[in-house]
């Protein structure tokens, strides 16, 4: 599975950025984040079926 985490603002919380990533790399994402106290919104990435 594949999840969206966009890159809060600290201001207004308004998305600055966003990157498409694996499972496996949300928890090291949320991992720095949290030791810098960024803000984060994840959500599963739109997936298309085939």
């Amino acid at each position: 599975m594949r999840f969206e985490i966009m890159r809060l603002d600290d201001v207004d919380g308004t998305p600055v950025d966003s990157t498409v990533v694996d499972a496996a790399s949300v928890n090291r994402i949320v991992q720095q984040a949290a030791a810098i106290g960024q803000r984060l919104w994840i959500r599963p990435a739109n997936t298309s079926a085939s």
